[in-house]
């Protein structure tokens, strides 16, 4: 089985390839001759083992570019690391001769770098531009030229800080020279989230983009905001509505103004208390007993009185009560059953006697206006007197009234026959009696 290598060549290019030997790997900072483009190259181990495995899952380089295919040849000899140094000399003075092609041609465009191949069979050219540049005729006179495999590579500007390397204003190497994997973008918004100044050349590098440190701690200052109210926002406080001026996330405080104009300066935790919301018992002094009763419900844990108000909140010597037992919703066990008394057998009442008993609500008898055509069945002299039209009429506003409540037994009345023979029960939809 082969193993993987991350081999680092000129410029801090790196490439990952495979050792097929049954002896381990080189170690790292060895040079080795590698399988390059139409021919061999010549780098120097960067990783081997489990930190090359980890760097190949991560890295820009590694399996984002595809399955490493390349395989180191062998280890380079001492001839062939002369060699290499040797071609460093060589590539200055080839960049020197391409730019003077470049300014012949008239094109728009900046010669970086050059890099020769190990073996001298590629040259490789590095430049950059603002626009797109037709370069076909300047690669032919350069072909003609060096009698070589001609390739150009245009990159940006922070790429050509990476190529090139230096010092930045921090006094150390360049982080995309040195140890920065990948370089993201940067824009203003992350240098405006730190509050730092926004002249150009105080946060540019030396690219003259913005400086790929800002996003170090950029996260850090996002979540550590999410803390703060806005700036600018307007809060409710002990002392009235007062305007957010100033965040300051490393020591924790906040600066308000007043309505009357009045600054003043508080930590994150008391304004935290000032506009906190909650206040069990709805008192303005909160007890120990509205403590209790709040931890027992499960509303807040009875030791988080620093959460609440000034006004709200539980006195130190009070907190450290000890816990209420919580309360078991079934009975214990050992407590006595409670006899039960026995069950009383239900009687089964006819319904005429219910009936019978049924007691109107009592109504002022001023008041009471009966519906036309409708006779009052309390009175079996009244109903006998009348007529058989009227006695029919009243069985029918009896029985509609009857669909509404319980069923009345009808009457019978002096002549013996059944008032309303010819009637039927109504269905509450007929219309009344005239």
């Amino acid at each position: 089985m082969s193993d993987l290598v991350e081999v680092a060549f000129k410029g801090n290019r790196k490439e990952f390839y495979r050792w097929d030997d049954v002896v381990p790997p080189p170690a790292p900072r060895t040079h080795v001759i590698v399988e390059g483009d139409r021919g061999e190259d010549l780098g120097q181990v960067h990783s081997i083992g489990t930190a090359a495995e980890a760097r190949y899952a991560g890295v820009p380089h590694g399996i984002l570019l595809g399955e490493a295919t390349r395989r180191i040849v062998r280890v380079a000899k001492p001839d062939d690391v002369r060699k290499a140094e040797a071609l460093v000399a060589e590539n200055e003075s080839t960049r020197r001769d391409a730019m003077a092609q470049v300014r012949a041609l008239g094109l728009q465009m900046k010669l970086t770098d050059a890099d020769w191949q190990w073996d001298h069979r590629k040259l490789t050219l590095f430049f950059t531009a603002e626009k797109r540049v037709d370069f076909r005729t300047l690669v032919r006179d350069l072909a003609a030229t060096f009698k070589a495999r001609i390739e150009l590579k245009q990159i940006g500007v922070r790429d050509e800080a990476k190529r090139l390397d230096g010092i930045g204003r921090c006094g150390r190497q360049y982080c995309s020279a040195s140890w920065l994997p990948d370089l993201r973008p940067v824009n203003l918004g992350v240098a405006k989230e730190q509050k730092l100044s926004l002249n150009p050349t105080q946060i540019s590098g030396a690219c003259g983009r913005l400086m790929c440190c800002l996003r170090y701690e950029h996260e850090f200052y996002v979540q550590s905001r999410k803390r703060f109210p806005k700036e600018g926002k307007i809060i409710a406080t002990l002392k009235g509505e007062e305007k957010v001026m100033l965040n300051d996330i490393f020591h924790d405080r906040v600066t308000l103004r007043g309505s009357d104009g009045e600054t003043r300066i508080i930590t994150l935790l008391e304004l935290k208390r000032e506009t906190s919301a909650w206040t069990p018992g709805g008192t303005e002094e909160f007890s120990v007993a509205d403590a209790r009763d709040a931890a027992e419900e499960g509303e807040v844990p009875f030791d988080d009185a620093p959460t609440l108000t000034l006004r709200t909140r539980v006195p130190p010597s009070d907190r450290a009560l000890p816990v209420l037992p919580v309360r078991s919703a079934t009975p214990p066990a050992s407590r006595p059953a409670v006899p039960q008394p026995p069950a009383t057998p239900s009687v089964l009442v006819p319904a005429v006697v219910i009936a019978a008993t049924v007691i109107p609500p009592v109504v002022s008898a001023a008041t009471v206006v009966p519906p036309v055509g409708e006779l009052p069945l309390d009175d079996d002299e009244d109903s006998a007197e009348d007529g058989d039209d009227d006695g029919e009429d009243g069985v029918a506003s009896a029985t509609d009234d009857a669909g509404e409540g319980p069923k009345r037994r009808r009457r019978r009345g002096r002549r013996g026959g059944r008032r309303g023979r010819g009637s039927r029960p109504g269905s509450g939809d007929e219309p009344e009696a005239q």
